[in-house]
């Protein structure tokens, strides 16, 4: 094999991180790469993680390499390419003795999660290293490791590619076509329900939304409600929230991120604002992205945005400002 990869995954001994892990190491993901693998988890649950590794093992998957476990993240960090953080705490469970329902609470616990896991990765992760923010509230998880990691050439990304390949899926029911003849779905904004699905730039068999649709009221009445409210969907349906397409969505973006971009066509993610489409600068903001040639991931910037787009989209921002403000006291 030409070349190797490490990868390390927080959150190990969960369910999305059971589906994902073995699309890791299958081949399709890091090509002909051998891929090394790190495994976190906290101290009480991470000895499950060798159950986990005795499949690995027996898989007899060719790409991979090493497989480690630990509850050490800072040592898991050493020289790492890619860190998918997968572990949060999710909204519901009681923690410390108080049961967390509110986003607030969610943002400052998770906030003390990712300011040290930003530190380690920051002063021991490749400088390249690319940073895949899974766990909720991703934004603005991502948005506190990249700020305590303060190392401005690794890319702290959140994951928006569930909300799109979710909006890929209704899109094609409406317009009856393959799920693969639609491309270009854009998740502008916050992973969240404020996030804006832009039904008017997707492409679908090479013709833009807003021409093959052309149905506002669909739109607005369905097609954004249903994304937005897809993951409570999911959790009302089965009782826990998505893990699958969790999988599925943090594999297609490292696709992305792994391979150049085609020309005229992007991939949705969440990345730090340089202020292109009056973003405020530094927020973790769901954008059009491209990968070039030379493996950086930059911001597609040429989306006509209409006026309805702009409404919703800002929706979104002044949530992430609205996050970003409760989390001030995390910020160096």
């Amino acid at each position: 094999m030409s070349s190797s990869v490490k990868v390390v995954v927080t959150g190990a001994a969960g369910q999305i991180a059971y589906s994902l892990i073995p699309r890791l190491v299958d081949g399709r993901t890091f090509g002909n790469k051998k891929v090394n693998l790190t495994l976190v988890e906290i101290p009480q649950v991470v000895e499950k993680l060798k159950g986990l590794v005795m499949e690995l093992e027996d898989s007899y998957f060719p790409n991979m390499g090493e497989v480690k476990y630990t509850d050490n993240f800072e040592e898991a960090s050493k020289d790492a390419d890619w860190f998918l953080l997968v572990g949060s705490i999710p909204r519901g469970i009681v923690y410390n003795g108080k049961k967390i329902e509110e986003r607030s609470d969610l943002l400052s616990i998770n906030g003390g999660i990712f300011v040290d896991q930003g530190k380690a990765i920051g002063e021991h992760g490749k400088a390249n290293a690319k940073i895949l923010v899974v766990g909720n509230p991703a934004n603005t998880n991502a948005f506190i490791g990249k700020n305590a990691a303060n190392n401005d050439s690794q890319l702290w990304m959140a994951m928006t590619m569930l909300d799109s390949n979710r909006a890929k899926s209704v899109i094609s029911k409406k317009t009856n076509t393959d799920i693969s003849d639609v491309t270009n779905m854009i998740i502008w904004g916050n992973h969240s329900p404020t996030m804006y699905p832009d039904s008017e730039n997707v492409c679908i068999n090479g013709v833009l939304g807003s021409e093959a649709i052309n149905d506002m009221t669909w739109v607005e009445s369905e097609f954004i409600p249903s994304v937005q409210q897809r993951g409570k969907a999911v959790i009302d349906a089965r009782g826990a929230s998505s893990a699958t397409s969790a999988a599925k969505a943090a594999i297609d973006t490292v696709i992305a991120c792994e391979n150049p971009t085609p020309s005229g066509v992007c991939f949705s993610a969440a990345i730090a604002s340089d202020g292109s489409y009056d973003v405020p600068e530094g927020i973790i903001c769901g954008y059009p992205l491209m990968t070039l040639e030379d493996g950086t991931v930059d911001i597609k910037r040429d989306i006509a945005l209409s006026d309805f787009a702009k409404s919703k989209f800002q929706i979104s921002i002044d949530e992430l400002l609205e996050e970003k403000e409760a989390v001030k006291h995390l910020m160096k």
